[in-house]
Formats: C-alpha cells, sequence, structure tokens
C-alpha cells in the first residue's frame, strides 16, 4: 500500500462547490482507499492505496463527482515526493513566514519555455521557482495582494491547486 496526499482543487473555498470533509471520508472509504484522513477544510486528503497515482486521482475525481456532483480537479502525490517538495523549498530560511510561502502542485511539469516565462515575470520582492511538478511561490505580501499568484496557472497553461507551507508540511508528515 502507497499512502497519497490528494488535493483538491477549488474546494469549500469561498462558499463554492462544497463538500462536508465527513462525507468525503465516507466517500472515499466506501469506494476502498484505506486510512481516509483530511487535513482542514479546503480539500486535503490522504489515503492508501495500492493504485498509481494517476489511477487514485482518476478514481477521487469519479467518487466526487459522483457522490457531490462537482467536477473537480485531483493532484495527488506520494509521501516520497511530498517531503522531497519539503527538502527543495528554495525560500527556505530561519526567519520566512510559512503563510507567505505557497507551493502550486501541477499534474505534469510545464514546458520550459513556460516555466522560463513566469520567472520572467517576477517583480520582486515576490519569487518564483518552478522545480518539476510543483511552483513554489514567495509571497511577502500575502496571496491577495500577489501580483504573480493570479499569472500562474495562465503563464503555464496548466491546472494546479495551491497550498501554503504549513499545508504542505502537515501533509508531508501525515503521509
Amino acid at each position: 500500500m502507497t499512502t497519497y496526499a490528494v488535493l483538491l482543487r477549488g474546494i469549500n473555498v469561498g462558499g463554492a462547490r462544497s463538500i462536508p470533509m465527513a462525507a468525503l471520508r465516507t466517500v472515499l472509504t466506501d469506494a476502498g482507499f484505506g486510512d481516509v484522513r483530511t487535513y482542514l477544510q479546503s480539500g486535503n486528503v490522504v489515503v492508501s492505496s495500492r493504485k498509481s497515482a494517476t489511477a487514485v486521482a482518476d478514481a477521487v475525481e469519479r467518487e466526487i463527482g459522483a457522490a457531490f456532483g462537482h467536477d473537480v480537479t485531483v493532484m495527488v502525490r506520494t509521501g516520497a515526493e511530498l517531503a522531497a517538495v519539503v527538502a527543495a523549498n528554495p525560500f527556505a530560511r530561519p526567519d520566512a513566514d510559512p503563510r507567505r510561502l505557497m507551493v502550486a502542485f501541477l499534474r505534469e511539469p510545464p514546458a520550459a519555455e513556460r516555466a522560463a516565462a513566469l520567472e520572467a515575470r517576477v517583480a520582486p520582492p515576490e519569487a518564483v521557482h518552478v522545480a518539476g511538478c510543483e511552483v513554489y511561490l514567495w509571497l511577502p505580501d500575502g496571496m491577495g495582494r500577489s501580483k504573480i499568484a493570479p499569472a500562474v496557472e495562465r503563464t503555464l497553461k496548466a491546472p494546479m491547486t495551491a497550498r501554503n507551507w504549513n499545508t504542505v508540511a502537515e501533509l508531508a508528515a501525515m503521509t
């Protein structure tokens, strides 16, 4: 069995696409996933499965559609992959506010020219680093005031879901 972090895009944000976490745990348990746990109310789930990450993502998307009527994009990472995300943090420093660091998770790495275009758009004090299927964002003025955060998905032309550093670290610990 592999333990996966399942990241749901756009769930329970601003009252849209509401999914109660207790109901989600029940749906995923009934679908055959093991050790189903949720973290916060914003679409963070940890499950165990013998399926591949792609099969887990597809199954979770199907189950959410059937149970809740929502078309949800799902990103999946193993515990080892999340540990690597934590270890590779290019903005790690003792004084860094973890609420100002975000990681955007993609299904596949963006084209090199798109990643370069995103990195070229950044204006200090913000910073961005594309590493494989993750985009690290340093947003010292917060997500709401960020100039680069709204441009990530448009520039990379890839669906994504973002989590703050505290959530990334907690999910890594849970997996």
